[in-house]
Formats: structure tokens, sequence, C-alpha cells
């Protein structure tokens, strides 16, 4: 106990700094991704009543789907110019400075999203969300880079999975503020849409007072006293020798001084399988069934028997189980590895999925079937969360260097934005056509993911990156008989 309280002292900066990140970075784009459930049918009457006032007739069926569905999916679009743009900025102005700048996308949104009722416009609603989309696909990206970059190598694990910490603390937030006992009224609802404002005007107030991140100082600027510094505020006033040195270490594996582009990173022999890896990942990530839950909580409790009074407060309960089993898998990250803790989620996923497909087939068979249903989708949730949503962000940041790092995210951002999109435009019509057996679908998936990490996903707890890379040159390099055969420094190609 006494050795863990000083543990909490000595690093005191880098923890208030993971808090600071996350609740204007992941935290933004997990609220965006479960606020627009609640408030739903309000906003389609308003769109009604918009019309009615411009036009002096209701709006057809047809165009209010269409409307709503360009809502929700604006969002996602937004995303992926956000997630897209974000490399090149963060290696050209750094993760703090960029952060700062985004926050100023989520407040413009936030009025826009609040006078919208007032000025009886939803086309104001259309563009803040495309506006918080593009926040949250820039913010998230630069919030896994910051954090991945600013963690002691033994608390590296711990300092990564709070980026799903703070998404899934999102969700929570997002749906315990659309209750109606909280803001889930008619009235409320544009002050509802703009609460992100409220988180992105604390971090544009808080983030000025810690350092831009130690790697980015030294190995980006050359600014070896501000890197000194900078871990000392975050790690504790020690000798940092060891860190510094590693981190120089890794810039002489370096061609360029500046860090690779897309293009060169998809074309660099040297990291191919980690870009396998990498995209594995954040597919089964996006398409394990995870967001058909958020985007489609009531249809799925619907489905399992639930009156619609419950449903709000059953989507809760599954907030509260995701959001209490990221924590806990980032307390036990850095003692059981990542690979293990992986592995086992998605065990545990693919046997929830196969059970909740048998019970809501027999839900009209016996009475307390759409119980179990219910049951096995919290197990699902709680394996989801302690292995894949806790474990696959910490991976794809170890697993590249920091020269390759922002472009990395660029790639991981586009395939999660694209899952997102097409979880949001497919996940009804395949409910429609194939009902409880969509299931089988995340469950395939899954199964094809794991196993692919299974055979060639290496552990990364507690290794430096070329550690890292040595791992995977045994992929990279088929043609050599063993990793032995490589330099000890590697050069890594920057020519098209």
């Amino acid at each position: 106990m006494t050795s863990w309280l000083k543990e909490l002292v000595q690093y005191r900066g880098l923890f208030t700094l993971i808090f600071v990140l996350g609740i204007g970075g992941s935290f933004q784009y997990g609220f965006q991704i479960s606020i627009m459930n609640s408030p739903s049918q309000f906003v389609k009457r308003f769109i009604n009543d918009t019309w009615i006032h411009r036009y002096y007739l209701p709006i057809n069926d047809n165009s209010l789907r269409l409307l709503w569905s360009f809502i929700v999916s604006i969002y996602c679009i937004g995303g992926l110019v956000g997630s897209l743009g974000s490399g090149y900025l963060a290696s050209k102005y750094g993760k703090k400075r960029c952060q700062l700048c985004s926050d100023v996308i989520p407040i413009a949104a936030a009025l826009l999203m609040g006078l919208s009722a007032t000025a009886k416009s939803f086309e104001m609603i259309l563009l803040a969300r495309f506006l918080y989309g593009i926040n949250a696909g820039f913010g998230l990206n630069i919030h896994c880079q910051y954090a991945g970059e600013i963690a002691d190598k033994k608390l590296r694990g711990f300092t990564s999975t709070s980026i799903s910490i703070f998404v899934t603390t999102g969700k929570l937030t997002g749906q315990i503020l659309g209750l109606r006992e909280v803001l889930g009224i008619e009235s409320m609802w544009p002050l509802l849409l703009a609460f992100s404002g409220f988180w992105a005007l604390a971090q544009m107030v808080t983030l000025p007072f810690f350092p831009e991140s130690p790697p980015y100082l030294l190995m980006e600027k050359k600014d070896k006293d501000g890197c000194i510094q900078a871990l000392k505020q975050l790690w504790g006033d020690r000798d940092h020798q060891k860190e510094i040195d590693e981190m120089l270490q890794e810039q002489a594996s370096r061609r360029s001084a500046r860090s690779l582009t897309v293009l060169e990173l998809l074309r660099e022999p040297s990291l191919r399988w980690q870009l396998y890896i990498l995209a594995v990942l954040t597919t089964a990530l996006q398409l394990c069934g995870i967001n058909a839950v958020y985007f489609y909580a009531a249809e799925v409790f619907r489905a399992a028997g639930f009156p619609d009074k419950q449903i709000p407060y059953l989507t809760v309960g599954v907030g509260v189980c995701e959001s209490t089993s990221v924590i806990l898998c980032s307390l036990v990250i850095d003692h059981f590895g990542r690979r293990l803790i992986l592995l086992v989620g998605y065990t545990f996923m693919i046997l929830s999925l196969g059970l909740l497909t048998l019970t809501i087939s027999l839900q009209g068979t016996f009475s307390w079937m759409p119980y179990c249903s219910v049951i096995l989708l919290f197990i699902y949730t709680l394996s989801f969360s302690t292995g894949a949503g806790g474990t696959t962000m910490t991976i794809n940041l170890e697993i590249f260097s920091q020269e390759a790092r922002a472009a990395a995210m660029v790639i991981a951002g586009v395939i999660n934005w694209m899952g997102l999109t097409i979880i949001g435009f497919v996940f009804p019509f395949v409910v429609a056509t194939m009902e409880q057996f969509c299931f089988l679908i995340f469950l395939f998936i899954t199964a094809i993911c794991g196993a692919f990490l299974y055979f060639y996903l290496p552990e990364t707890k507690g290794k430096s990156w070329l550690q890292i890379k040595e791992d995977f040159n045994k992929y990279n390099f088929t043609n050599q008989h063993s990793t032995g055969d490589q330099p000890s420094v590697y050069v890594i190609s920057t020519r098209f």
C-alpha cells in the first residue's frame, strides 16, 4: 500500500495529464456515439415542425428518415475527415498545440446545436454533427499519440488503456444525461446535444499547464532540456537518462528527421506485419458487434422482450458494465500482458454471441429466456471491454515507433470510422433480414481475427520499440533464416 501511494505521488503529473487528455479526447468520441439515442424522437419532431413552419405541410416519412440518417452518419464523415488530417498536423505542430486548437471545433458546434431550436434550423444540427465528427476523429488520434508517448514503460499499458476508459466513460455519460430524469426531455434536447462544448472548454483551460510529449520534444524538436523538464513534471524528479538513451537509440534508427507519411508507411517493408496487426485489431474492434449495441441498443433489448420503459436503464447498465471492465483491464494489463487478455476476451465474445443467437431464437419458448439473452449481452460487453476494448489501442501504439506512429494512427482512424459508418448504415437492414442470426456475422468476424492474432501477435508488455520490432522481423524478412541476421539498427526507407 505504501509503495502504491508513493508511486501515485511520484507520477501525479502523469495521472493528471491522462485525465486532462481524456476529457477532451476519446471521451468526446464515446459521448457522441451514445448521445443521439435519447433525443432522437424530439429531434425528428423538431424537423417536422420546422418543415411545417417553412412549407405549411408535414415532412413525409421517407424524407424524415433520410434526414435523420444523414444527421447520424455525417458524424462519421466528419470523423474520417478529422482523422485524415491528424497525422500531418501532429507531426508538424505537436500533440499539445493540435489538441488545444481542436477544442475550438466542439465549442463552435455546441453553439450551433444549442441555438438550432431558436433559429428553427435543422441544418445547424447537421453542421454541428459534422463538426463534432471532425473533432472526434482528430482528437481521438491526437489523444492516442499523446497518451502513447507520455507513459513510463511500466505504466505504458495503463496509460494507453486510459484511452478506452474515456471512450466508455463518454458513452456512459451520454446515456445518463439522456435519461428523462436528467436532460432526456423535449425542452432540454438542445442543451443535451450542446454538452460536448463543456468538455472541450474544460480541456482548453487545463491543458496549457502540461508539457508536450517528451519523445516529440527530443526527437522532433531536438529539445533535450525541454524533454528532461517534461519527464520530471510527468514522472517525478529523478534521473531519466535511461529513458532518454532509449529515445536516442530509436532516433538513431531513423533515416529522416521527419515522420513517415501514410504512403511511406504503407510502402515500408520493415513495418508490413505491424500494419497487418493494426488492420486486424481495428477491424475487429469495430465489426465485432459492440457498436451495434450502442447504435441500436433499444432494438436489441426489445427483441429480448423487455418493455420500452426499461430499455434506457438497461442501456445504462451496459455502459456501466463496459466502463467497469475497461478500468479492470487497465489495472491488470501491465501484469498479465496484452496478448493473453486480448485472446481470452475474444474467446468469451465468441461464446457469448453464439449463445445469444440461441437464446433469442428460443425466447418465445420459455418465459425466462429473454433474461438469459440480456445476461449474455452483459457477458459479451464485459468480455469485449476487458479484452479487445481495453487492449487494442495499447497494442496499436506499442508496435509502431515515434517516426511511424502518427501515420499508423491515421490508418487506424480511417478503418475505425469506415467500420462505424458500415455499422450505422448496414446493421438495421441486416437485423431486418437475418433477425437474431445477425450476431453470427459478428461471431465469424471475431473468430477469424482472433485466430490470426493468436498465430501472429507477439507480446509487447515491458518491451522497447526496438525489441518489439525484432519480434516482427521474422515475419517482415522471411528470406532471412533468423532475426539475428538483421543489423542491430534498422534503416527505414522514406523513398517513394
